[in-house]
């Protein structure tokens, strides 16, 4: 299964990391010097759950990042869901 929210639609994203060597000017060295640039994922914090609602009375499940928890507990699980399209 993908990992994508099904609310806000986060999915994996890339980025790179710097490798960087040598010891800072401020503690007594010549400075920090990048070595190497490497490429790397981020992933959402996803979390699967089971969303109660009460409007249809069943329990929904999902995949969903923290940030979609908030949503659904600010705006409700029916809301939500609607405006995304599951319900």
């Amino acid at each position: 299964m993908a990992r994508i929210c099904s609310i806000r639609g986060t999915r994996v994203r890339s980025g790179g990391k710097i490798h960087r060597s040598g010891l800072a000017k401020k503690k007594g060295g010549i400075g920090r010097h990048v070595t190497k640039v490497v490429k790397r994922t981020i992933s959402p914090n996803l979390q699967t759950k089971r969303i109660w609602v009460p409007e249809l009375s069943k329990f929904v499940k999902l995949k969903l990042s923290c940030r979609a928890l908030k949503t659904i507990n600010k705006n409700g699980a029916f809301v939500t869901l609607k405006k995304a399209g599951i319900v």
